[in-house]
């Protein structure tokens, strides 16, 4: 166990003030994949958007060249399929958005950083954990 990646998750807030939550371990998402839609020490990563993937969000993705679908061993990527959990780059969901074909988010595992970026309005309209 890495505690170093432990320890960076744990002060790592979401979109609504709280500690990020895990978004996939299987698969297994993140730019660090360890789970979650973390930014990193120095915030660079932009993998912030904790989405369930859509068999018409992956078609448009692909159709703009992210094909997210096709298995990349290489990578130890194993695909995505429609209702995998998934940490996307901020820019593509906004890409998407614009097109009408942004995913559903969860914001508990969508961090803040994002909010830099994207309106709060914006994902809480596609949100799928809101009671």
């Amino acid at each position: 166990m890495n505690l170093n990646v432990r320890i960076e998750d744990s002060v790592e807030l979401n979109v609504l003030g709280e500690p990020l939550q895990p978004c996939s371990h299987d698969p297994l998402t993140g730019y660090f994949r360890n789970g979650h839609c973390s930014a990193g020490p120095d915030g660079g990563a932009v993998h912030l958007i904790c989405i369930a993937a859509t068999a018409e969000f992956l078609a448009f993705s692909a159709s703009v060249g992210n094909d997210l679908s096709t298995p990349r061993p290489e990578f130890n990527f194993p695909g995505l399929v429609a209702g995998n959990r998934w940490c996307l780059v901020a820019a593509r969901w906004a890409q998407a958005h614009n097109a009408g074909k942004a995913p559903r988010v969860y914001l508990r595992s969508t961090n803040k950083r994002v909010l830099d970026m994207i309106p709060f309005e914006f994902l809480k309209a596609c949100a799928l954990d809101l009671n």
